[in-house]
């Protein structure tokens, strides 16, 4: 028996897809040469753009056509387009989901793969290792709390013996993969029931500095304790977070040449983990940090914990801090109700900071998401994609390297 895997989406999805294999592997399975002589073809899904979504569809049709003229495959859907349907309590999604692609045979939760066999790798020495899953920060227009549910980190030895494991058998670049890394460890610290209740009460986790010094505890692992870093974010201690000590351990590991990460927030971006990053040559000095959008009326609604002010500074601190770092983000242009002046302070941002290469989109509207429920999708998709070429040109084609921070 014979299995093929199509990923749709992000780093994240790209991990889960090697977990997959390894699944499948462990059944006896071994890959086909190409899809069209695969018994099995699993599909992992991305919903963060209705474009990635139709894809799974247009797919999913494509190989029901082929059911329908006598090929036997078995279709597999997985990912974050089942992961929404299953934990809609209801089960309606689920069912909508079955009543729009029938010719599928089986709809994975992508948690019932696990970490249990080791993944099959599709490079020899860079290998990608998830350290977290889900999110806990619903900015307005994101599915990813409800595809992948809140946020759950590894336990920190896993984390550290995947690491040694992959570095014992020559791999020499690793890249740490969560919807966001710099938030890692807080529900190991705090415990997730507390994280998840005090995030939505909007309350901080001390009073005060001083209280954090005093009630802060050391989180332990193979008997030795890590202090975590507390993130301040508008003059709050915010989470507690085990990232930085995560990285400092990693790159001790020997054989290690290159360690990089993905994705990070602004807000959880710690003078820590600025420190850490700048002491240890081993960590890549290219930083991705999704800004959205470069207005902060904007950055508001979208809720995103930060100003275009603050976002400027924590660019500044970096290339203060880490000699020859670059960056690249994320940007959504023609958000709902986003304005001529808000998207030239987009326009003013990018050309201020230079960055090397951005991921751009235009807005989206997805199912669940707090601007689905409350904004209306406004922007014309003709103004959509004249904002998106601006960018795009601006970034990726023009390419502003040499633009520095003023």
């Amino acid at each position: 028996m014979k299995y093929w895997i199509v990923t749709f989406g992000c780093a994240a999805n790209e991990a889960d897809s090697e977990r997959i294999a390894a699944l499948y592997r462990s059944r006896g399975y071994t890959k086909a040469r190409s899809i069209k002589s695969a018994d099995d073809v699993v599909i992992n899904t991305c919903m963060i753009r209705e474009k990635a979504e139709n894809r799974v569809y247009g797919l999913v049709h494509n190989l029901s056509l082929e059911k329908s003229h006598g090929r036997k495959v078995k279709v597999v859907v997985t990912g974050c387009m089942v992961g929404m349907a299953a934990r809609e309590k209801t089960g309606k999604m689920l069912s909508l989901l079955a009543k729009k692609m029938p010719s599928v045979d089986e709809f994975l939760p992508i948690e019932e793969v696990g970490f249990d066999t080791a993944p099959i790798r599709s490079d020899k020495k860079h290998a990608w290792v998830p350290i977290s899953n889900g999110c806990n920060n619903f900015c307005t227009f994101c599915v990813v709390p409800f595809t992948r549910g809140r946020e759950i980190s590894r336990p920190y030895e896993d984390v550290l013996n995947e690491c040694r494991d992959l570095l014992s058998k020559k791999y020499t670049h690793i890249t740490l993969v969560g919807q966001n890394v710099n938030s890692y460890g807080a529900d190991l610290v705090l415990g997730p029931d507390n994280v998840h209740v005090l995030r939505d009460a909007g309350k901080n986790f001390f009073p005060s500095e001083k209280a954090a010094e005093r009630d802060i505890r050391l989180f332990t692992v193979g008997g030795n304790g890590i202090k975590p870093t507390y993130v301040k974010h508008l003059g709050r201690l915010r989470i507690p977070t085990l990232f930085p000590q995560l990285l400092t351990d990693i790159c001790l590991l020997p054989g290690l040449v290159q360690l990089d990460f993905i994705s990070s927030n602004p807000w959880d971006f710690s003078d820590d983990l600025i420190e850490v990053i700048a002491k240890n040559s081993k960590i890549s000095r290219h930083i991705h940090l999704p800004v959205q959008s470069g207005d902060t009326a904007l950055l508001r609604k979208m809720n995103r914990w930060y100003t275009r002010e603050e976002y400027l500074a924590l660019i500044h601190k970096l290339r203060d801090n880490i000699p020859g770092v670059t960056i690249s983000t994320d940007i959504i242009v023609g958000f709902c109700g986003e304005t001529k002046e808000q998207f030239d302070n987009t326009v003013d941002l990018v050309i201020k900071v230079g960055f090397t290469k951005a991921y751009v989109a235009m807005y989206s509207d997805r199912p669940i998401t707090a601007a689905h429920k409350v904004y209306t999708d406004d922007v014309p998709h003709r103004e959509k994609k004249r904002r998106w070429k601006i960018i795009e040109e601006l970034i990726n084609k023009t390419n502003l390297r040499a633009g520095t921070y003023q």
